[in-house]
């Protein structure tokens, strides 16, 4: 029988949808097949997964990796479904995860090139599309600094279509300690504003993207904490060639982290 709203199984994934829940399982909800693809594709991340029947029948294949992977593959009602989706149309399948995240040393063992730093971002969305930019960008860490989101929040998870289970995920409460962390594994720190004293353009022309380089992100209500800006090698500026004031998050994130993984290959 398919499990409803009431069934305990559900309720207790549902809880899921709070943070507290979230860092007290160590548990989050990734919702849509594409997102229980890649997760599946990590081995012993997922630990259950939720669906509809005709969700099931649509995806044959990945019930069957799960089943293959001893996850145990629930079936639910649709309106079982729609209390663990946050979507307002929802794909009929749900997996419970495992948190992702390592520690900043584990991530910097791996010597990766390029790194993107999210201090104190708080919109989901936008943190979960730097973060599947930096994934298509080929970063090998995105760390989420200080009083950031929840990288685990489901609109994040959403944002980011998968890329979440690609890249290593750092949570650091000390973003100044991070900046020290990245500039001892032999990355140059680059700082992201509206204001900075380097342009974009001169630093790729000057072959200052070449190395292993840390972007550093803001929030766009408030951007970069002064003292990260005052701890990075350069506070870059993206120009602007129209009449545009400024360019939201993601967008400048996306120019940058793409002109450091044109100048590394």
């Amino acid at each position: 029988m398919a499990f409803t709203p009431r069934t305990p199984r559900v309720v207790a994934a549902r809880r899921l949808q709070r943070r507290r829940d979230r860092d007290a399982t160590g548990r989050f909800l990734a919702e849509g097949p594409q997102a229980v693809r890649e997760a599946l594709a990590r081995p012993g991340v997922v630990t259950e997964l939720f669906g509809t029947p005709t969700a099931l029948d649509r995806h044959p294949e990945l019930a069957a990796a799960a089943a293959h992977a001893d996850v145990p593959v629930s079936e639910v009602t649709d309106d079982g479904l729609a209390a663990l989706a946050e979507t307002v149309a929802p794909q009929g399948l749900v997996a419970v995860c495992r948190h992702l995240d390592v520690s900043l040393e584990q991530a910097l063992s791996g010597a990766p090139r390029l790194v993107a730093v999210l201090a104190e971002i708080r919109d989901p969305g936008n943190a979960g599309t730097v973060l599947r930019t930096a994934d298509a960008a080929g970063a090998g860490a995105v760390i989420f600094a200080g009083d950031a989101v929840d990288p685990y929040n489901g609109k994040c998870v959403r944002a980011s279509a998968g890329s979440l289970f690609h890249v290593d995920v750092v949570r650091a409460p000390d973003p100044v300690t991070v900046v020290d962390a990245l500039r001892a594994a032999g990355l140059s720190i680059f700082a992201t504003t509206g204001y900075g004293d380097s342009d974009l353009d001169d630093m790729t022309d000057y072959g200052r993207l070449v190395g292993p380089t840390a972007w550093l992100f803001g929030s766009e209500a408030h951007g970069l904490p002064e003292e990260l800006t005052a701890a990075a090698d350069a506070r870059v500026r993206v120009p602007l060639y129209g009449r545009a004031e400024s360019l939201n998050l993601a967008a400048a994130a996306a120019v940058c982290l793409y002109a450091s993984a044109r100048a590394q290959r």
